[in-house]
């Protein structure tokens, strides 16, 4: 999805971030970091900031991220959440201060930089608290797996039921105002992250929309969850085990 023309984030001048988790994305990471640096907006960039928060990763990423215009903060304990966790610390520790909003972007290509406006637009307009990339309807054949597919469709109906919500994805390209995020007290440290925010967005009564976004087939290596056995039964129980355990 494109967007042309002023809109109302550039109108409201706000100060985004990308935060990106990475683990061993050389391939991909480095035109991921350079498709959010080079976003036009006010005065220069849309998006102000990218993080990448390094999972540990044993190839070039840290390096590749940072020659393409990335801050890089290093999080060796293993898990999405927590490289996550890392990545938002270094945004609220800044000499310049935290951002107006938070983008969550996956370091393997599957998103669409040109999309974090569509992201981001409900929020500017007063409209929303956080948006949720939804891919149901626009991802790219291959780019989910029938596994993924389905666990995804599985989870947003337990939502639904559960939590009175809308939800029809956990996509992890996502945005939420900054004091939306902080509002929420996120803990999770590997795979429930995405399924705890929206959990905690739906008890804490936040305003959430859905913006239907492309997903692309990743651009190099494998999935650390679709990829592996171990990956998807454990993002599976995870995800299971966090909706229960909030109900």
């Amino acid at each position: 999805m494109t967007h042309d023309g002023p809109s109302v984030v550039e109108d409201q001048h706000l100060r985004i971030a990308a935060v990106i988790p990475a683990l061993n994305e050389e391939g991909a990471i480095g035109p991921v970091v350079a498709e959010l640096v080079a976003l036009p907006g006010p005065g220069g960039g849309l998006v102000e900031t990218v993080v990448v928060g390094d999972n540990g990763s044993t190839d070039a990423t840290a390096a590749r991220a940072r020659a393409a215009g990335a801050a890089v903060v290093s999080e060796p304990q293993r898990g999405y959440g927590a490289a996550c966790l890392k990545a938002i610390d270094h945004l609220r520790t800044r000499a310049e201060g935290p951002p107006d909003v938070l983008v969550f972007v996956d370091g393997d290509g599957s998103n669409d930089a040109a999309e974090v406006r569509a992201l981001v637009e409900p929020i500017a307009a007063g409209e929303a608290d956080m948006v949720i990339g939804a891919r149901g309807r626009l991802a790219d054949p291959g780019s989910l797996t029938p596994t993924q597919a389905y666990g995804n469709r599985l989870a947003a109906f337990l939502l639904r039921r559960l939590y009175d919500t809308d939800t029809t994805d956990l996509g992890p390209f996502r945005a939420i105002a900054w004091p939306a995020y902080e509002a929420l007290g996120m803990v999770d440290r590997n795979y429930g992250w995405t399924v705890e925010m929206q959990i905690k967005a739906a008890k804490r009564g936040l305003r959430v929309r859905e913006v239907d976004v492309h997903n692309r087939v990743r651009r190099a290596g494998q999935s650390k969850v679709a990829g592996t056995v171990r990956g998807v039964v454990g993002a599976s129980y995870k995800i299971i085990w966090t909706i229960a355990r909030y109900r």
